[in-house]
């Protein structure tokens, strides 16, 4: 929902998406929730010989999806999770799209409940560019990773790293890795406090599990 348009090809990869298809191993079971034309399930099933599955919430992308072959249907995080059953997948992968959510919480919920692991990613709203922004603006932020106007954007729950580590906690999911991403997708040191992370990172990622 955030960020430049996916590409096919490997090498055309995102860089959050290519780490992303780094932690899944060989012949896993993975499913794509907002896998928007399919380029990380595309370069899963090709390279690791995944069973790769997708939700895309557009049908423009279900359609580049089907077309290359890939096993995708049209549905909705925030209703459609429910019907799947408990540890059906072995990763669960939400790329930039938790913030896009009617229920936040309750997309987490599924994620971990439906995959052994789950990969979620989001932009951070506590980065210094946002806070400084706001501060000597007095406007919303159009950033990288937060490309639109306040009244055209599809993200409806902004948060920062701080935030999502509070949201786990309370619903009991671990946090088995995290990491800090600045704004060009490069990997920054993270703590498991997330506080340094919290002001310096454009995106973060998690790799969770039910407690």
């Amino acid at each position: 929902m955030t960020g430049s348009p996916r590409q096919n090809g490997a090498a055309d990869l995102r860089v959050d998406l290519q780490i992303i298809a780094d932690m899944i191993p060989e012949g896993a079971r993975v499913l794509d929730v907002g896998c928007e034309d399919g380029a990380l399930l595309a370069q899963l099933v090709r390279a690791k010989g995944v069973d790769g599955r997708g939700i895309e919430l557009s049908q423009a992308g279900v359609n580049v999806c089907v077309s290359n072959g890939l096993s995708v249907i049209q549905g909705d995080a925030d209703t459609d999770l429910g019907g799947y059953p408990s540890d059906v997948f072995d990763f669960v992968i939400l790329s930039q799209t938790l913030q896009a959510t009617r229920d936040p919480k309750g997309v987490l919920t599924d994620l971990v409940r439906i995959g052994r692991r789950a990969i979620v990613s989001f932009p951070n709203f506590g980065h210094w560019r946002v806070r400084w922004h706001l501060l000597t603006a007095g406007r919303m932020p159009v950033t990288r990773h937060l490309a639109y106007q306040w009244y055209d954007t599809p993200n409806i729950h902004f948060c920062t790293i701080l935030d999502f580590l509070t949201l786990c906690r309370d619903i009991g999911v671990e946090i088995e890795r995290g990491l800090a991403l600045d704004e060009t997708g490069r990997v920054q040191p993270y703590s498991a406090t997330g506080r340094r992370a919290n002001l310096l990172a454009a995106q973060a990622m998690f790799v969770l599990r039910r407690r």
